[in-house]
Formats: structure tokens, C-alpha cells, sequence
């Protein structure tokens, strides 16, 4: 079967209104065309088993970058971590090299970018696994044109003006490569200007806005975006309650199998979020009709039991905060913007009155300086799962104030929240190692941790392409004043500002006495390198023992283990080299007394007397020992 658009993306794809491809792959059957999928391919030829499309391509890494997807804040393969269950397979800027598979096969086929990898790399940008700037996203891939954001109506207007010959020129929502730049269209500094200074980069950064025309010079050829169409609240409706089977194939998803969307967009504009750049500055809320009506589909599906996994948004209780009156945006500061959160709180309620439907849950989190006294209560009340998640990210105002969240004041929604009477607790969510945070900023941040519960994570800050927060790491200033902003550049400043932020929870108790013995002595570097790993979790299970004491057995001089290791407890091996063949082995105590006992090993390796269940050759001379099933070299 030949196929009218064939998408290739770097994830599992799931039939549900949370997967991107999905909601464009439904909407563009309903409107007559047919679209084949390829998950995750692994080599060249898996982008070739569908044939060719008759219209384009469609390229996407998926909902989330493939470079954060596949590395830690510190550059180290996520693949390599013992301690995480990952095992994704995607190529590191999967949207080029997915692209380049086909150009390779299909030399006359359109390709259409979309997805948060190519949104985000749609101008020149900072690459910090490179640590260099990059050109535009559509020169590297070769291809035809990008969709920025969610894209449903640009992929729409794109199939159908494929399908009729014309041009792409002049889509809402798209980025193209043009010979010349357009009047009307605002012009960002050229390739050449932001790679020969930092102001001028951070003068690109203020310019960036989906709201706009936008145009960059890179070489003779520019790229050319076209500003985003506004999305209603109709669209939304009308996205949301096409017919998903909601079937989630991937295990660590399925916690969210039976989640709702209530809007898109965020108000925050939080410095390190690139939200603003996919899904809008402005709320854009569907309407509470359309929301009853999904969950009322839901208590048809077979594996329903009546509860809501999850109802919100990017921030849960920026629902109905929708607003237009303004171009520029900015609502988080504006004093009309409407904080009661009373098209909310009386949406959770009808819900709550469905029969059928036991509890829904909050999960993603909310805005905690936008938490009215009343939509607290009603939250504490009825609509926590285990916690309520809340996202600080710092307590130090001026790292607040470049990460743009400086409004709010912490402690007092704390208090807020625990006048409600809940036996529910909060969640927290904080950040080191961003721009403008140095040590001392750390331990402040430290100090703040000992005294609150569940910190559900604390990440190292990493810079992701066209967000402010990575303009300030690549240029050391704050673009919106030009002055100097401190940034902690080394690997070893970054661990050691997240060290301190774990090491404060140990403080005057006897898990700190207990690190106190080894302070600046040999065991101390030698605990150290076993830091956040599953070693240093072993060790801490016996405080007050000093493990670096216990006796180990030895081939040879090799320490190879521990009298608490072998089971036998009361002896200790020590071996010589020994030639090929049938060969006697020597079993010694730990003072290096003979015990008198001779054991022959025969040609298959296995010890004769059965003293021992087996003794075996590695490399050569190497000998590894099996003492009740436990092995140890």
C-alpha cells in the first residue's frame, strides 16, 4: 500500500492525546488521507519498508529532544548509568540523521520537520553537547520545511498544498529556506554577527518569538518563519475528542493511560523552559463541556476503573487563565489576569459528580504562586494522588530572578497548604548549577532542602537550544541587561554544587558522624569514588562499620574478597600460577599457614574432593575460585 504521508519518529507511538504524532496522524485521516508510521528505526533501510509517500515525510525526534533523551547534564550516555532503566534507541540529533536516510533513498521526496528537536534548532543556535553554535536545523537535514510547536494546522495546510502543487510559502507556524528576506519581516542578527559576539547573540535571543515574522541570514540564504496561527479553544476541542483508543504498548506510560489535557501554553516564561517556543505564551483552555465529555468516554474503555490518572496542563491550575487583550503577553504580571481559579475549581467539581468516577488526580503539578486559598483546599482535599508537586527551583532571589521565577514567596504556600488540614504532603522539585548559581547559592539552596521532605528531584541544569537560560550559559550575560552573570562551566563545580545539596540532608545526625571518619584521609577518597553509585548505597546500609578494615582473601597479592564475602567464613585462599593440565591447587588460611589439605583438579576443571564446587582458568594464569556459588576473583 502506497501511503500519502509516511511519518518517521524517535519514540514508541501510542493511539492516545498525549503523543504528538498520534493527534496529527488522526487529524490528517479525517481529512482524507492516509498515513503510514515508523517507529524508532535503527538502520538506514527501516526508513525504506513503507516505499515512498505520495505527498512527504514527516521527521520528528518525538516529544522530547533526542540529545537530552540520550545524555545526562554532565554529557554521559544515560545508556551507560547502572542505576536507570533506559533503553531507547535513538540517534543522537535523530532529526538530521533520520532526514539523511531519506535523501539517501528517496532523493525526490519532501520532508517535513516538526517536534520539540526541530522547533527549538530552527535559527542559529547553541549546541551545548558541541559546545559551539549551529546553523538552522533545515540546512543540516536538507529538508523542505519545519512546523514549529504542535503543528496541526500547519501540517494540514502543507498536505494539502502538496497535494495541489503549490508552493509552501507564506504557512502560519512554518520555517523555510528563502533566497531573500521578505519585507514586513522582522530580522534577527546574522549567522556571521552572533558568531563574532556574544551581544549579538543575546540580542537574537530578546527577538525570538512565535508571534512574529522572523528572518536570519545564514551565508546567501535566509530562514524565513512564518508567525504561529492562533489556536482556539474550538481547535483544541476538536483535536482532543478525536476517536483515540488510548492504548499505551509501553509499560513506564501507562500511569497516565487514562490522563485529560485541559489546555496548552504557559504564562510562566520560566528562563530554562522552552515551552514558551512550542506551545505559546497564552493560555488556551478547552472548554469544560469537551472535558466532561472525554472522561465520560473514558468509563467505556475496558481496563477503566474510575480514576483520573492525571488532569491538567503544563501547570495544572493555569486552567481558564485565557487571555487576549494584550499582544505581547506577559499575563504572569499583569494585574488582570484572573488568579481565583473559579473555572477550575468548578470544572473539578462536575467531575467529581460523574457517575463512575471515584477520584481524579492532580499529578503534573501546579503554579504555586498562582494557587488561590480556595482551589488549595479543594486540591488537598479531594485531588492528590501521593503528593502535591510544586516546582520552586531555587530559594536564592537572585538565581530566581534570572530563571524568571522570582514571583511567589515559598514558605508561605507552605503554611497556606497545611492550613487546609490535609494529611497529604508537598513534593519539590529544585535546580542547581544554573546561571548565576555558585557555591555559596548552593548551600543556601542546601540549607533549604534539610528542612523540607520528599525532594523529588534535584537536576543540574542543562542548556537546551533558543531558551534564555542557555543564551546566559553561552555568554556569561544576562540579555536582558548585558551585565555579567557567574556560571559554573566545570563538571567538577556542577557535582559538587548537587553534592552539597544532598550532603546538607546529613547534617548533626549519625550519618554525618559517620562520613566525619573519613574526612580527608585515603578512605575518603576512596568512598568518593563510589558517589551516587550502587556501591556508596551498600556502604551507607551499615553505618558505623569501617568496611575498608575487613580482612579479603588474595591470589597471589590480589585482594579478590572479604571474610563477610565467602561463605565458608574461616578461610582464606591464596593461589600460585599453575601449568596447564591436570594440576594440583593449594587451599592456605589467612596467615599463610598450610591446612594439609591437597586438592587435584581434573580436565574439565572441577576439584576432585568436593571442598570446593569448582576452580576454572581466565586468561591463562588468572584463576577464578567458587566457593558455595559465590564467585570471586
Amino acid at each position: 500500500m502506497a501511503y500519502d504521508i509516511i511519518f518517521v519518529t524517535g519514540e514508541v507511538y501510542f493511539d492516545h492525546p498525549l503523543c504528538g504524532i498520534a493527534i496529527i496522524k488522526r487529524l490528517l485521516e479525517r481529512h482524507g488521507y492516509s498515513v503510514g508510521l515508523i517507529e524508532m528505526p535503527k538502520r538506514e533501510l527501516d526508513v525504506t519498508v513503507l516505499g515512498a509517500p505520495r505527498l512527504f515525510f514527516g521527521v520528528s525526534s518525538g516529544s522530547i529532544d533526542s540529545m537530552v533523551r540520550n545524555y545526562t547534564p554532565l554529557k554521559k550516555l544515560r545508556r551507560d548509568d547502572r542505576n536507570l532503566d533506559y533503553n531507547e534507541s535513538v540517534p543522537d540529533r535523530a532529526v538530521i540523521v533520520y532526514s539523511n536516510w531519506i535523501k539517501r533513498h528517496f532523493k525526490d521526496a519532501k520532508i517535513v520537520l516538526g517536534g520539540t528537536e526541530a522547533s527549538l534548532r530552527r535559527f542559529v543556535h547553541y549546541d551545548y553537547w558541541e559546545n559551539r553554535l549551529r546553523k538552522p536545523v533545515l540546512l543540516d537535514s536538507r529538508a523542505d520545511i519545519l512546523a514549529y510547536g504542535c503543528a496541526e494546522k500547519q501540517i494540514i495546510e502543507i498536505a494539502d498544498r502538496i497535494s495541489k502543487k503549490k508552493n509552501l510559502l507564506d504557512i502560519p507556524g512554518t520555517c523555510i529556506i528563502g533566497k531573500e528576506a521578505p519585507e514586513g519581516f522582522l530580522r534577527l542578527p546574522d549567522y556571521e554577527e552572533v558568531m563574532a559576539s556574544k551581544e549579538r547573540f543575546c540580542d537574537m535571543q530578546l527577538k525570538l518569538d512565535n508571534n512574529k515574522d522572523l528572518c536570519q541570514k545564514i551565508d546567501n540564504r535566509y530562514v524565513l518563519q512564518n508567525k504561529s496561527p492562533q489556536y482556539t479553544t474550538r481547535d483544541l476541542d476538536s483535536y482532543y475528542e478525536l476517536p483515540f483508543s488510548r492504548n499505551i504498548p509501553v509499560k513506564h506510560l501507562r500511569g497516565f493511560e487514562f490522563s485529560v489535557v485541559t489546555h496548552r501554553g504557559c504564562i510562566g516564561e520560566c528562563s530554562f523552559c522552552s515551552l514558551k517556543l512550542m506551545q505559546g505564551n497564552r493560555i488556551i483552555s478547552r472548554s469544560e463541556q469537551s472535558i466532561l465529555k472525554e472522561i465520560e468516554n473514558m468509563k467505556k474503555l475496558p481496563y477503566f476503573k474510575g480514576n483520573i490518572d492525571d488532569l491538567g496542563g503544563p501547570s495544572a491550575n493555569m486552567y481558564g487563565m485565557d487571555c487576549s487583550r494584550c499582544e505581547d503577553g506577559h499575563c504572569i504580571d499583569c494585574n488582570r489576569l484572573d488568579q481565583s481559579n473559579k473555572k477550575l475549581i468548578s470544572l473539578l467539581r462536575k467531575a467529581r459528580k460523574i457517575k463512575g468516577i471515584k477520584k481524579i488526580n492532580i499529578r503534573t503539578g501546579i503554579r504555586y504562586d498562582l494557587a488561590s486559598d480556595e482551589y488549595l483546599k479543594e486540591v488537598a482535599r479531594h485531588h492528590i494522588y501521593d503528593t502535591l508537586k510544586i516546582a520552586p527551583e531555587h530559594v536564592n532571589k537572585k538565581v530566581l530572578r534570572l530563571m524568571n521565577k522570582d514571583n511567589g514567596d515559598l514558605n508561605s504556600f507552605i503554611k497556606r497548604f497545611k492550613m487546609t488540614g490535609t494529611d497529604k504532603e508537598l513534593s519539590f522539585y529544585f535546580m542547581t548549577a544554573h546561571p548565576g548559581s555558585g557555591m555559596p547559592e548552593a548551600e543556601e539552596l542546601g540549607k533549604a532542602i534539610a528542612k523540607l521532605k520528599n525532594t523529588e528531584t534535584v537536576q543540574v541544569f542543562t542548556p537546551t537550544p533558543m531558551t534564555d537560560s542557555t543564551c546566559m550559559y553561552y555568554t556569561g550575560l544576562d540579555p536582558r541587561t548585558k551585565k555579567p552573570v557567574y556560571v559554573p562551566y566545570t563538571y567538577n563545580e556542577k557535582k559538587k554544587q548537587k553534592r552539597v545539596l544532598f550532603s546538607s540532608k546529613y547534617k548533626n545526625t549519625s550519618e554525618d558522624k559517620r562520613l566525619s571518619k573519613y574526612k580527608n584521609t585515603s578512605e575518603d577518597k576512596r568512598l568518593s569514588k563510589y558517589k551516587n553509585t550502587s556501591e556508596d548505597k551498600r556502604l551507607s546500609e551499615e553505618p558505623g562499620k569501617d568496611h575498608s578494615k575487613r580482612p579479603a582473601a588474595r591470589i597471589g597479592s590480589k585482594r579478590i574478597g572479604s571474610k563477610r564475602d565467602i561463605s565458608c567464613q574461616k578461610r582464606y585462599m591464596q593461589q600460585k600460577r599453575m601449568a596447564r593440565g591436570s594440576q594440583k591447587v593449594k587451599i592456605t588460611n589467612g596467615r599463610g599457614r598450610d591446612n594439609k589439605e591437597t586438592y587435584r583438579k581434573d580436565k574439565k576443571g572441577r576439584i576432585t574432593n568436593g571442598k570446593c564446587d569448582k576452580i576454572t582458568r581466565h586468561n591463562h594464569n588468572r584463576q577464578v575460585l567458587k566457593f558455595n556459588n559465590v564467585y570471586k576473583q
